[in-house]
């Protein structure tokens, strides 16, 4: 008997049989592939607006075992939903720590972001500077690569493009292997407007791949998070050779991935077990396969992560919930009340019409429990 659960405005919802996903037995050939992880809260933890995070550590680093068995490498602490957002560097830096020692009993990829974030406010550009190589040095230690986060700190105290030169012209030679570099948009964090200097999205571009181009030895790529297809397909081609470009763009992923870049995805979280089917399928240059697999995921992707962007974290630790990975719907900072319950709602049955709920008992059960708190009849 098919599972099935009454929703608001649409009635009887029949959830449709598990998909019998497969996992890889070798990693993806074609491209790089990072998903960035969430967190896990602890339900009894004082995990209330503005209080310090409290991790429930056991589903945590579980979770990134799940990203790992299906092949992707795991991008750690590094995305503003989580870093400035309930996740103090506190907690980041234990959970740095912490996945890369699960990386390597597991033989995991692992990738973890460095920033500023323990600054509240930089006095000037050698105090940002100086915050930058305190965590690029935690992640160096911790045996993870490291992304370099875009700063909130920097965009406060940067006057202009030569600003974020003086601070990364120096920080860069400090990496011991190749970082990734992260340019986030501002509908992810609206407080990195004007980010590498301009609000002017060509003299940005310039200012980046100026930097890029100058220190391509210590560049293995850049992840670029600004949701707009043509700016990353031509940024990608005046990259240095050998710097690949990671998408960070959860609303045009497929084409994107197909045409050349690699990827480093919030959204990967969520349709882990189809992005995996898909990038297989890209390995065994099976196009056909390749859309058949992510071209369902779309929709979900791009309503998790519809605006406002920066609460898109929601999404993936609700995905989770429902798929039995996490045993509650609570986040770090508060933040599952950062979306709406008829969005939640949509997100279920998106999730469901994607194969994504691997216990449909379970799901239902869960989103019914949900509806009932809310109140709903």
């Amino acid at each position: 008997m098919s599972a099935t659960v009454v929703l608001p405005g649409t009635g009887k919802h029949v959830l449709r049989e598990p998909v019998a996903w497969t996992k890889p037995a070798e990693p993806f050939t074609s491209r790089v592939a990072f998903a960035a992880a969430h967190v896990v809260a602890d339900p009894l933890g004082d995990n209330r607006p503005g209080a310090p995070a409290v991790v429930e550590w056991e589903h945590t680093l579980a979770f990134r075992r799940h990203l790992w068995s299906y092949g992707f490498g795991v991008a750690e602490a590094m995305d503003t939903a989580q870093r400035g957002m309930g996740l103090d560097w506190a907690v980041a830096r234990e959970f740095i720590r912490r996945s890369a020692a699960e990386a390597r009993v597991h033989g995991g990829r692992i990738a973890a972001g460095a920033g500023t974030d323990h600054v509240e406010v930089a006095a000037d550009l050698d105090e940002v500077l100086a915050a930058y190589s305190d965590q690029l040095d935690v992640v160096q230690e911790a045996g993870a690569q490291v992304i370099v986060m875009a700063s909130r700190q920097l965009a406060a105290a940067a006057a202009g493009p030569a600003d974020y030169r003086y601070v990364y012209d120096r920080l860069l030679p400090q990496a011991t292997a190749p970082v990734i570099l992260h340019w986030l948009g501002p509908m992810f964090d609206p407080a990195l407007t004007g980010y590498w200097g301009s609000d002017d999205f060509a003299a940005a571009t310039e200012a980046f791949l100026g930097l890029v181009h100058d220190h391509a030895a210590h560049v293995d790529g850049v992840k670029v998070s600004l949701l707009d297809a043509e700016h990353e397909t031509t940024l990608r081609a005046k990259l240095p050779a050998g710097v690949r470009l990671y998408t960070g763009d959860d609303y045009h992923y497929p084409s994107l991935i197909k045409s050349g870049s690699d990827a480093l995805l919030g959204v990967f979280a969520a349709i882990a077990p189809a992005a995996s089917t898909a990038l297989r399928a890209l390995d065994s240059d099976d196009e056909v396969a390749y859309d058949a697999a992510f071209a369902p995921t779309l929709p979900l992707a791009r309503h998790i992560f519809g605006s406002p962007t920066y609460h898109y974290k929601t999404g993936i630790a609700f995905v989770a919930w429902l798929s039995g990975l996490q045993p509650g719907f609570s986040m770090v900072g508060g933040r599952q009340s950062g979306r709406s319950l008829p969005h939640l709602v949509e997100t279920f049955v998106l999730a469901d019409g994607c194969g994504l709920l691997p216990d449909p008992e379970l799901a239902a059960h869960r989103m019914s429990t949900l509806l009932d708190v809310y109140g709903v009849a």
